[in-house]
């Protein structure tokens, strides 16, 4: 039932379509016609201009529109024509004919202004619409040592000409759709025609006909739609704001998706491996990034998983605690007045509300309450006798480890199951963790993405996916695609030398 592929829903009353209603040859009618579609706001703007020999008036929405744009594209046209006729003057505008006046509504509050002639059927949409974006830099929340420093920003048009900047090949396919009864944002999904499958290109294109909502306003809104299993702990899509990222995944045969007004892209199908990547791992020659990456992938384990077993050890394991650190860690916790269990999720709380704080608070000012507070809270509560000495360690240790993920989806994931695992240490210690994480494995295993096994290539084990999965192989030896998406051609590669040959 949790399954959004199959979770069915009672349908929604379609929306009732407007009837076209066509231009009359009065200026006047048609104005106060779209004054009253749009309840008189008090940002639509009529502006009268002189053309010889006719009566004429344009609108626009002052707070969409460059008043720059109006005077380039209407004014200095027509006093620029005064004397020619006005079929030169339109040329000159720019300007694109419209009969109905329901569609020139929908381009008016997108930033267009309209041109009314009297006499005239028609009216004239010109493209004034202001632009006010920011410009390409590193994303904050991703950022590397080597490689690409671009990043996506608001306005799609820009992210799009920066992926297709990288990938000039004619089978780079992008298709848009409108979302949103009442936002109508503009989403796309972008892909290589000749690389993605075309049985993948029908289930997204599926799911996102499929939604049903007034609602949509960023790439966001739309995962929670189209994602397979929408209560699973762990993310099914892919969020990065690189463009070198999204542009590596499409040549192995995933789709992207991008929303206007969001500067996250959607990566998808993906694998839970996919998350422990980072793209300056290609920028490092292999053996360096083999080792970072599996240095991540081993904090996973114990992010999750070690309060966890600190918590079985001194409630129930103790006799595997070495004889050396039996006493140290005996003195730490015989004066602690509550169980362990109680200690981990005080410590871990706190950790979070810290964390919570940093990222709400001001730049300067985050950054001193993680590091002050994490300070200054962690010697009190020693010195005050509510937690011991190794709880710190454990808890710092767990923090970091949760911090190494390049994903901020996959972090809180991890961050989210730590807990139930150390209530199941509380009640049943190692047997406890066990079956935790036997439980995780099993739902690892049956998740999917799009058709594609999350837990792949561990499960289904494919052997030659496993060259840039726990290591990376140098790029030579990469010779075929990932196999998770299901590409049309798996050869990405025909070189098979080991480097260059060496001069005799």
């Amino acid at each position: 039932m949790f399954n959004n592929n199959q979770r069915k829903s009672k349908p929604r009353p379609k929306k009732s379509v407007l009837a076209p209603q066509p231009v009359v040859p009065k200026v006047q009618e048609n104005i106060r016609y779209l004054q009253e579609a749009l309840f008189h706001t008090d940002d639509l703007v009529s502006q009268k201009v002189s053309i010889p020999g006719h009566t004429s008036e344009f609108l626009f929405l002052h707070t969409m529109c460059d008043q720059s744009k109006i005077r380039e594209e209407i004014i200095k046209p027509i006093s620029q024509h005064k004397d020619g006729d006005l079929e030169e003057i339109l040329i000159a505008m720019r300007a694109n004919k419209h009969d109905d006046l329901e569609k020139v509504i929908d381009l008016l509050v997108k930033g267009n202004a309209v041109l009314f002639i009297e006499g005239m059927r028609e009216c004239f949409v010109i493209e004034v619409k202001a632009s006010h974006h920011r410009n390409v830099s590193e994303p904050n929340n991703e950022k590397i040592v080597e490689g690409s420093h671009e990043g996506f920003v608001e306005n799609i048009s820009i992210n799009l000409q920066l992926v297709r900047k990288h990938i000039e090949n004619r089978n780079l396919v992008v298709r848009r759709y409108k979302l949103g009864y009442e936002t109508k944002i503009e989403a796309v999904i972008v892909y290589l025609q000749n690389l993605a499958n075309p049985k993948l290109i029908e289930e997204v294109e599926r799911r996102i006909h499929n939604i049903d909502a007034d609602n949509i306003s960023s790439a966001e809104f739309i995962e929670e739609y189209i994602e397979d299993t929408s209560f699973s702990a762990f993310p099914q899509l892919l969020h990065t704001e690189r463009p070198d990222r999204v542009i590596g995944n499409l040549l192995e045969g995933r789709v992207a998706l991008l929303a206007e007004g969001s500067p996250t892209a959607l990566i998808l199908p993906v694998t839970f491996f996919a998350f422990y990547q980072s793209p300056d791992e290609y920028s490092f020659r292999s053996l360096q990034a083999s080792f970072i990456r599996f240095i991540r992938l081993f904090s996973f384990a114990i992010a999750i998983g070690l309060p966890a077993y600190y918590i079985a050890v001194v409630s129930y394991h103790y006799g595997v605690i070495p004889q050396d650190l039996l006493l140290p860690i005996k003195s730490s916790v015989e004066h602690i007045p509550y169980p362990p269990i109680l200690e981990a999720l005080f410590m871990e709380l706190t950790i979070e509300l810290l964390r919570e704080a940093g990222i709400r608070l001001p730049g300067p000012v985050g950054q001193t309450i993680g590091i002050v507070g994490g300070l200054v809270i962690g010697d009190a509560v020693v010195k005050a006798g509510l937690v011991s000495n190794a709880m710190i360690i454990v808890v710092a240790l767990t923090a970091i480890s949760s911090f190494v993920v390049p994903s901020h989806e996959m972090s809180a994931s991890v961050r989210m199951l730590r807990f139930p695992i150390m209530v199941a240490a509380s009640l049943f210690g190692f047997i406890g963790i066990v079956f935790s994480f036997m439980i995780i494995l099993i739902h690892l295993c049956a998740l999917e993405s799009f058709g594609t096994p999350y837990f792949a290539p561990a499960a289904p084990f494919r052997w030659k996916d496993w060259k840039d999965t726990l290591i990376r192989v140098p790029q030579w030896m990469l010779k075929q695609r990932s196999n998770d998406p299901a590409p049309q051609k798996l050869d990405q590669q025909t070189s098979s030398g080991e480097g260059q040959p060496k001069n005799e």
